[in-house]
């Protein structure tokens, strides 16, 4: 196995993350197929319901609706070209295709974590301050964090981006770079790599790990002041109707930087190649697709909008 020159050489990676699976191919096809089409289906659901019934034109839903559009883009990232290398078996991705992923799954992955602290923060307003709230958490305000949140994702990319491409690959006798993953994702590629990678792992744990912690410092402080606001209500009814609008939330929360947490805050030593492929189906693929139902059957005005929309009833688009 030879060390390979850097981007401009333009290896190819092959995919191998599922190609020993013992499940057979066909069967992981029609479980990604209907993960995938389910996930479309009920974000694109949910962007519809928000977009239509103006009963949930609230600072909230905007952000789920921008939340939504995150996680489909997430999901289009990795999992359509899962499909087509177990269809094909064709492992096979060109230099520049594995990098555009990797631009684009981060691009939507950072985007995500940050839109959910952006939610914890209308969810600490909207207990904490409630009188102030629609004031506050204005949709221009909305519009602007959401903006905020794409443009921080897209400026962390491009640095780790442009950490990988000087970067030399470890090439097999056929001129092939072998990755063990289903799609191009940070730890692999640097464990691919035959080049000094201190540099690049040194960004993951100071940028990286500012900008995810970050968020979830945010996210853990409002919590705290929204327990602390919600102990002082005085009725139960009060308290049970502030923590159910929390709910879905933090559900989403723990799925999301559970996994972030998990996969790329480990030292490699520790963190297996099996434990990297089980993190990320469950963040490329089972957030994004638990998202819409975490909010539809947690949630009395979507579950409301939906039964007026398939149970006859009138949509209000306002």
């Amino acid at each position: 196995m030879g060390c390979a020159s850097n981007a401009s050489h333009s290896p190819v990676f092959l995919l191998l993350g599922f190609s020993r699976a013992r499940v057979p191919h066909r069967v992981l096809f029609l479980m990604f197929l209907a993960i995938y089409l389910t996930t479309i289906m009920g974000n694109v659901t949910l962007v519809l319901l928000i977009s239509w019934d103006s009963r949930l034109h609230s600072p909230m839903y905007y952000l789920l609706r921008g939340l939504s559009v995150v996680d489909m883009g997430l999901s289009t990232v990795t999992l359509p070209q899962l499909l087509a290398h177990l269809v094909t078996n064709d492992l096979a991705l060109p230099a520049a295709r594995c990098l555009a992923q990797f631009f684009f799954f981060y691009a939507f992955g950072v985007t995500d974590t940050l839109v959910i602290s952006v939610m914890a923060l209308d969810r600490y307003v909207a207990i904490c301050d409630p009188l102030h709230y629609h004031s506050v958490m204005n949709r221009q305000l909305c519009a602007r964090l959401l903006v905020l949140s794409w443009v921080v994702s897209v400026l962390h990319t491009m640095l780790h981006v442009g950490l990988l491409l000087p970067l030399h690959w470890a090439e097999d006798a056929e001129g092939n770079v072998k990755l063990p993953h289903f799609f191009c994702d940070h730890r692999p590629l640097l464990r691919a790599s035959c080049s000094d990678i201190h540099p690049n792992e040194l960004a993951i744990f100071l940028e990286g790990g500012f900008l995810m912690l970050g968020p979830c410092a945010l996210i853990v402080l409002s919590y705290v002041r929204i327990g602390a606001t919600i102990l002082r209500l005085p009725s139960a009814s009060g308290r049970h109707r502030a923590v159910s609008t929390c709910g879905s939330h933090l559900t989403i929360v723990g799925f999301l930087y559970g996994t972030i947490i998990w996969v790329y805050f480990q030292p490699p030593s520790q963190n297996s190649q099996d434990q990297d492929m089980v993190a990320a189906v469950m963040y490329t693929a089972i957030t994004p697709l638990a998202n819409p139902f975490v909010y539809s059957l947690r949630n009395k005005d979507v579950k409301g909008a939906l039964h007026r929309l398939f149970g006859g009833g009138r949509v209000d688009s306002g």
